[in-house]
């Protein structure tokens, strides 16, 4: 074979380069050291995966590092949720979590390992996988069409009809019982009595979107109510909401028809929606890229081909690794 030949690592061998990558950062012995010399000289793909794998390591370490921090506070949380809590142990656990956490974002682990979602999901009734856009119906016949990687937790036994969002976004398709129908996200919620409006989990907040009917919206339960209808939207959060404003309420809804529309978003806000729709993770590096501005009406059943069409937009550098991860910068 030619010398200068580039070769290709198989998957396996790929994963094994990343297996080795975590044990050599991590105080390795004598032997380890010797037969991880052995395996790199065995075969050139090994010495191609290796080299890979190092320069993934090097683009995910900062994330990987904070990712670390968020899933050990996470993971707290859902020890004392089923009250099982070791708060040693998760302590301990966090320095481990921060190596192997590059792995967990570049192998199909990174996509299982999220206790933030087992939190969410612990009291939720109806869920929403990654890619998954479902609709159910609940027992006054309302329907909620959860979009992406969302959960719900339905009550109906307080004198009213209460859903609380515990994340991602739904649409609700109310009926009219004469009974409130409320949706609590955050510490804000929206109340109606019949009618078709969405709401969505923000980073701080949440944002409530009307597309026919009346909705009463309070950012906590001391505010004052504003009153929305049709083709209006507020976002709310921290006890305070915007003042509401006219939307187009059919495009900003054009998920629930496999759509994703922007005007002058910025590429975290996009990045951040496609992550719903992709089974692992996307990592955006740069900061200046972050802020750049996106519009346009984007498929949400193929994140990949969304962020390649990006890309000959905004010229970003777009690394696949394993099928789980996707690194931009």
């Amino acid at each position: 074979m030619n010398t200068t030949e580039r070769v290709t690592p198989t998957p396996a061998q790929e994963q094994a380069a990343l297996a080795w990558l975590s044990l050599l950062h991590d105080q390795p012995s004598s032997g380890d050291q010797a037969t991880f010399s052995h395996w790199l000289q065995a075969d050139p793909a090994h010495a191609e995966a290796y080299a890979q794998a190092q320069v993934v390591w090097e683009l995910t370490e900062a994330p990987a590092r904070t990712l670390a921090d968020e899933e050990a506070f996470a993971l707290q949380g859902y020890l004392n949720a089923i009250n099982h809590s070791r708060r040693s142990s998760v302590r301990r656990w966090s320095g481990a979590l921060a190596m192997a956490a590059c792995l967990l974002l570049m192998i199909s682990l990174g996509a299982g390992w999220q206790p933030s979602r087992w939190v969410d999901d612990l009291g939720a009734d109806y869920v929403s996988a990654p890619g998954e856009v479902r609709t159910v119906t609940l027992a006054d016949q309302s329907q909620v069409t959860l979009d992406a990687d969302s959960a719900i937790a339905v009550d109906f036994s307080r004198g009213e009809r209460h859903v609380q969002l515990r994340r991602g976004a739904g649409f609700f398709s109310v009926t009219h019982t004469g009974e409130p129908f409320v949706v609590e996200a955050e510490k804000g919620q929206a109340r109606v009595l019949g009618t078709q409006f969405e709401v969505r989990l923000q980073p701080h907040g949440a944002q409530v979107t009307v597309l026919s009917g009346r909705v009463g919206v309070m950012a906590d339960k001391q505010a004052e109510q504003q009153l929305l209808t049709a083709g209006q939207q507020v976002a709310y959060g921290e006890g305070s909401a915007e003042k509401f404003h006219a939307v187009d309420s059919e495009a900003k809804l054009a998920w629930r028809q496999g759509w994703l529309n922007y005007y002058k978003a910025t590429l975290a806000e996009v990045v951040q929606d496609l992550g719903r729709y992709y089974p692992g993770r996307i990592v955006l590096l740069n900061d200046e890229l972050a802020a750049r501005r996106v519009s346009g009406s984007f498929p949400n059943k193929d994140p990949q081909a969304v962020l390649s069409s990006l890309q000959g937009v905004l010229g970003f550098e777009q690394h696949s690794v394993l099928g789980h991860l996707i690194i931009l910068r």
